[in-house]
């Protein structure tokens, strides 16, 4: 255990979130998405686990990783195929975690399923949860964190 470090936050994430930078893709996705296969073409080139449902998933993550305040949309969903604006509970949930960790309303991107994929394999890692349901997958982009000068 470590002081003020989420305890769902193993070695191997710890390890990844640190060696990202600036804009690199995070992807969270649930047990349906074929993570170890797009985890492959990753730079990371594995696959990460941290069982838990996404939402619990994403606030370890965003509690140490800032979102991209350079972009307009730094996180995104995949859309659910035939009904692309509406949002399930689970994505209402990640929702919900990114607003309080930015301390804003911070609306997600939507992307379609294959070309979620397609940005899932440019990624730099992902992160398979133990969220049971569908469209439980997510990208976010790691942002900068300025230290002010004294």
């Amino acid at each position: 255990m470590l002081k003020s470090i989420d305890p769902l936050l193993n070695a191997d994430v710890l390890h990844a979130l640190r060696a990202m930078g600036h804009g690199d893709d995070l992807v969270l996705c649930d047990t349906n998405f074929p993570a170890d296969s797009v985890a492959k073409q990753t730079v990371l080139g594995k696959m990460l686990r941290i069982d838990a449902d996404s939402a619990r998933v994403a606030r370890a993550v965003l509690s140490v990783m800032p979102l991209d305040t350079f972009v307009d949309k730094p996180a995104g969903r995949m859309e659910m195929v035939g009904k692309p604006n509406e949002i399930p509970p689970v994505q209402a949930e990640v929702q919900a975690e990114i607003d309080k960790a930015e301390g804003r309303s911070w609306p997600m991107a939507s992307h379609e399923r294959f070309a979620f994929y397609d940005l899932a394999k440019k990624a730099y890692c992902v992160i398979m949860t133990g969220e049971l349901r569908g469209y439980g997958c997510f990208v976010f982009k790691k942002g900068v964190i300025i230290q002010k000068q004294s």
